[in-house]
């Protein structure tokens, strides 16, 4: 999910990061004991079980790396079967703060208060962390989700009401003294994605070398707000779009956990699906499969991920002159949902267009042990060995490629973020208020203080006054 813009487009999942963090009593990081610490599927959101309060209530938790603020339901509510009652923890501690997020589909209203939390399978301790409680919610908690809250890993910059609000990721650092680098495994590759919801993952503090293989592929992070990447160019069936780089950064391209889908800009979108249609061994193809509104179905005994072909997304590896690229075969993309009867299984799109990101969602995340290193500023990708389907893997890491057939810099130097538009509405309509005041304190003057018009210059008709007096 991404507040205020958002990638919580037509699915169900918000958007926080889940972390799962582990070390024993003596301060030494266990990072075998977060392992398999998450659950849920690529439709719904995988989720980490957390304790919260005093005495503790347990909670899920969905792990989202496209927003920034820790809130769990604080009032029932028809579609969650546990929220947290702040009456029954002698540790909360309100902050009588209003907090409000919205994303691109669903919102939250609720209050800032503090409490301790501890992570069953996490960092050992507990710790005093910044907490939401949702007081009203509009298509946030949907039907048949097992998640009651939301954990945002992304920077403060996303945190609402302000930046000032310390994030869960900062909290522990800060207090635990852990390095500043998590990493996220999703096992759902070729499942239902709105399964049985017990698919595994794991959220872990640090690098777990046993959820990877091969080697890690690091890209820098573009701007600290959400995980912001730099995408050079994408291929299909080995093919390459031929865009201007700069359309795949429209206007952000980002790493969000909480997104289901891949999402591409319109433009890339559309060049896309043509490029998988013409490639696909399918000769007529409904539309509505590509906007996601139709299934796609074949008898069981078809496998139709073969009729379709490799995605490629090239990212900038931390030499800039160098790329590598992260690869998906269809059986990531072509997602299987729903059976019909005994013969028939029907599957989706798992792509989409967006108006304002390219979206690195569950779709490509489910096909890699991905790390968010922020100490260093950058983003790490290592072939996942859960991304198997039949027993043969379903993505792939390359490089390093040459960057010279691409632009020096894809990303806009321009950046409209969020904050800065609010500091830019906040001086506007300080201005307009300033405005405002010395026409009225001019208005008020009594007329001995006015100047005296000559008869060849005076304005009579008020609706001049203001337009008199800018000339």
């Amino acid at each position: 999910l991404w507040p205020g813009s958002g990638s919580r487009q037509e699915d169900p999942l918000g958007g926080a990061d889940g972390l799962a963090l582990a070390s024993d009593p003596g301060g030494n990081l266990n990072f075998l004991a977060m392992v398999d610490n998450l659950q849920g599927d690529s439709g719904r959101g995988y989720y980490l079980e957390m304790l919260i309060g005093t005495p503790p209530q347990t909670l899920n938790i969905l792990v989202d790396t496209g927003s920034s603020n820790f809130a769990v339901a604080g009032v029932p509510d028809p579609d969650v079967t546990s929220y947290f009652n702040t009456e029954l923890s002698s540790t909360y501690k309100s902050q009588g703060i209003d907090v409000t997020v919205k994303y691109s589909q669903g919102s939250w209203t609720g209050v800032l208060g503090t409490d301790v939390i501890t992570i069953p399978k996490g960092i050992y301790g507990s710790y005093t962390i910044n907490i939401a409680t949702i007081l009203e919610s509009e298509n946030f908690f949907l039907p048949g989700v097992k998640w009651h809250g939301i954990l945002g890993l992304a920077y403060d910059a996303l945190a609402k009401p302000s930046s000032s609000v310390e994030t869960f990721f900062d909290s522990l650092v800060r207090q635990a003294k852990i390095p500043n680098i998590f990493s996220l495994q999703m096992c759902g590759a070729g499942l239902p994605v709105s399964g049985t919801g017990t698919n595994g993952g794991s959220l872990v503090g640090g690098i777990e070398p046993s959820l990877y293989r091969g080697d890690i592929w690091y890209t820098p992070i573009k701007e600290e707000w959400y995980y912001q990447v730099e995408i050079l160019k994408l291929e299909v069936g080995g093919q390459n779009l031929e865009l201007d780089c700069r359309e795949y950064n429209a206007d952000k391209a980002i790493v969000d956990s909480g997104t289901t889908l891949l999402r591409l800009p319109q433009k890339v979108f559309s060049a896309v699906v043509q490029a998988i249609a013409r490639t696909s061994l399918i000769q007529e193809f409904s539309s509505g499969f590509w906007t996601g509104s139709q299934l796609a179905c074949w008898d069981n005994t078809e496998k139709p991920w073969s009729l379709f072909p490799k995605l490629s997304i090239y990212l900038r590896d931390e030499n800039s002159s160098r790329s590598f690229r992260i690869s998906i075969l269809p059986q990531l993309y072509i997602q299987p949902i729903l059976g019909i009867g005994e013969n028939l299984q029907c599957y989706r799109f798992g792509i989409s267009s967006s108006t304002n990101a390219l979206v690195i969602g569950a779709t490509v995340m489910e096909g890699f042990y991905v790390i968010f290193d922020r100490a260093q500023k950058r983003v790490g990708f290592a072939v996942s060995p859960c991304a198997e389907v039949d027993g043969s893997p379903v993505s792939e890491i390359e490089g390093p490629f040459t960057t010279a057939d691409v632009a020096s810099n894809c990303v806009s130097s321009i950046s409209f973020h969020e904050p800065v538009l609010w500091i830019a509405s906040y001086a506007l309509m300080s201005l307009c208020g300033i405005i405002l005041l010395v026409l009225i304190i001019l208005l008020l003057i009594p007329p001995r203080c006015q100047h005296h018009y000559t008869d060849n210059d005076v304005v009579n008709d008020e609706s001049s006054l203001v337009r008199h007096r800018w000339k």
